[in-house]
């Protein structure tokens, strides 16, 4: 679809059930089901199909519903974590490619990432990852006060320098997850909105089957994509997966002049340039944190991000009914009950205005010319996030066949099509190319968590 005609159009976020694109009959069995039609789940199922697998993927809600289509539509190597270094420039590699596969217009355009210091320390900061970049063969490297001036002309931003990547891109998300779920299916996958995978069939001590709200589905294996509620589903079949969600805002703007074609943040601002002329806009670390039963539960696995993110982090007593971490959401039930996935479809938590005001009112100071942005529109989504900020991407030794792929830390969209392409060989046990022990999902038992800060 034309970019102009779909932001006309469109009703965004995606939580409109009438509109739903894909109702596809669904087989007695197949070789794979994957839960959660996130980037993730889409990817998965694209790459499974791809090696000549019979996928279906069950998305209770709609396809990017959640945050696969809430974020900031960044695809980014800069600032990644040491340890999904090399997968996020295979993906980077992977979006070159897909952006011309979809036979859509996603809006993928390579502009690079920009990073601005307002202190020594954050300068520090990216000095200490760039060896990390140099041996991924990642084109970063820091700028002088001067050379990021250049990057943004006009600014009258107080930075010391920055971080620069110009082989990152870009996206629009809310166009490009769908597009890709379109791909998936001309490759073979049966997709099923509105239909929620309820809990595992198992025979042997292992996978045997899903069942779902639209029946039962035989098959050998099972991807858990579901993002922020891949805890309670995990947790329902006997399986500790230490994971929270934490709500984050932004907004789009109308129509302004380029300040930069990228994305660019420093502590107080993010922005990155959008197809239709306007710009998403986001503060750069602030979020708000709802308390509940797993907030509780998991305290001691996250106290390092807890010490680190007071600042900048909002907690409220108690999420909306129905969330996952919700004080009266279900813990349990059986798989002829209605669950919790069924009870509220698609997450869409309210934005904290508040906050996305004080990044306007800091976009204005930075470019007074422009004038301070009007809001087009606003929407927040629920980050899913482990305690050292990178994904799982193991399978469950408590239930062979069991192979979850979550916890994407708001890293998700950028490296979507590796985690898809990894997790599929996973899957039919092909050599994956990538050292995927920092992702286990014993390391959260075994002491060997990393710590979070790495990546930025």
């Amino acid at each position: 679809m034309n970019i102009e005609v779909f932001f006309a159009m469109a009703a965004f976020p995606f939580t409109d059930l009438s509109r739903l694109d894909h109702q596809d009959s669904l087989p007695q069995s197949c070789d794979t089901v994957v839960i959660g039609g996130g980037i993730a789940g889409v990817m998965t199922a694209y790459y499974l199909a791809k090696q000549g697998q019979h996928v279906v993927l069950c998305e209770k809600g709609r396809i990017a519903g959640e945050q696969s289509s809430r974020n900031w539509g960044w695809i980014r190597q800069q600032g990644r974590h040491p340890a999904e270094l090399s997968m996020m420039v295979e993906a980077n590699r992977l979006w070159h490619q897909l952006a011309g596969d979809v036979g859509e217009d996603i809006g993928f355009k390579t502009t690079g990432v920009l990073y601005m210091a307002a202190d020594q320390a954050e300068l520090d900061t990216y000095e200490r990852w760039l060896p990390f970049a140099r041996e991924a063969g990642v084109d970063s490297r820091v700028l002088s006060a001067r050379e990021l001036a250049d990057q943004l002309p006009g600014a009258r931003g107080n930075w010391l320098g920055g971080l620069h990547t110009p082989s990152d891109a870009k996206a629009e998300p809310w166009l490009a997850v769908p597009a890709l779920a379109r791909l998936a299916k001309r490759s073979g996958v049966i997709i099923r909105e509105h239909c929620a995978a309820r809990s595992l069939d198992a025979s042997g001590g292992k996978v045997s089957g899903v069942y779902t709200e639209a029946g039962r589905i035989g098959c050998d294996q099972v991807v858990l994509a579901g993002g922020a509620w891949s805890s309670l589903f995990a947790r329902a079949q006997g399986i500790a997966l230490p994971q929270l969600s934490v709500l984050a805002s932004a907004m789009a703007t109308d129509s302004m002049p380029v300040a930069f074609a990228g994305g660019a943040a420093d502590p107080s601002l993010a922005f990155r340039a959008r197809a239709d002329g306007g710009y998403t806009i986001a503060h750069g670390f602030s979020h708000d944190f709802y308390l509940g039963p797993d907030a509780f539960r998991y305290f001691g696995a996250f106290r390092e991000q807890v010490k680190s993110g007071l600042k900048t982090t909002r907690f409220r007593l108690a999420a909306p009914s129905g969330f996952p971490d919700a004080w009266g959401t279900s813990r349990r039930w059986q798989s002829g009950e209605v669950t919790p996935f069924e009870r509220l479809r698609v997450l869409n938590p309210q934005p904290n205005m508040r906050t996305l005001n004080a990044a306007l009112d800091h976009f204005a100071r930075v470019w007074p010319e422009f004038g301070r942005p009007t809001i087009r529109q606003a929407w927040a989504g629920m980050i899913d996030t482990l305690p050292d900020e990178i994904p799982v991407i193991d399978r469950a030794a408590e239930l062979p066949g069991l192979v979850i792929a979550t916890g994407l830390s708001g890293h998700g969209f950028g490296i979507g099509p590796a985690i898809g392409r990894v997790v599929a060989d996973l899957v039919t046990e092909r050599s994956v190319g990538h050292d995927l022990t920092p992702f286990s999902l014993k390391r959260f038992k075994s002491g060997r968590v990393l710590k979070p800060g790495l990546a930025f």
